[in-house]
């Protein structure tokens, strides 16, 4: 009986003392609080210093975005995918805002989403407007900054 005990005991400290805890530190609001700030900052970024800098900026190297029924993989890709296109011009605008932001119990992995609004000005100087709900998937980096690697 005391062997069993013994046995039980032993086996209880090293569950308890083997166990790993998670390596983020905070909250998960505290997290979601994180992503939401970084959520604000890209979009203001995007604003003030155009979409493919802030796209560029914010995606993890493993980023993928879904454009036009199309994947784009990586960072690199990403970056190629803007030298041809119209959100490079200063008539392009892009303006979100997120709705709602979750993150995973482990603070490495969250989401967001929310609508956004696509204005080009159009060579007459009209206003075309493109709206549209995204939804944006984050990932804390080795760095502890958080990137999109879906969007």
């Amino acid at each position: 009986m005391k062997n069993t005990v013994l046995f039980c005991f032993l086996m209880g400290i090293t569950v308890f003392f083997g166990c790993e805890p998670s390596t983020q530190k905070g909250t998960p609001e505290q997290w979601k609080q994180e992503i939401l700030d970084t959520e604000r900052d890209f979009a203001a970024m995007a604003a003030s210093e155009g979409i493919p800098a802030a796209f560029v900026a914010y995606a993890a190297d493993d980023a993928v975005l879904l454009r036009n029924n199309h994947l784009i993989i990586g960072k690199e890709n990403l970056q190629k995918s803007f030298a041809g296109s119209p959100a490079k011009s200063s008539n392009v605008a892009l303006s979100w805002t997120p709705d709602f932001v979750d993150v995973s119990a482990s603070g490495d992995l969250g989401y967001t989403y929310g609508k956004y609004i696509y204005t080009l000005i159009d060579s007459a100087g009209v206003a075309q407007r493109d709206t549209g709900v995204f939804h944006t998937v984050w990932k804390k980096q080795a760095d502890g900054m958080w990137r999109f690697v879906w969007d």
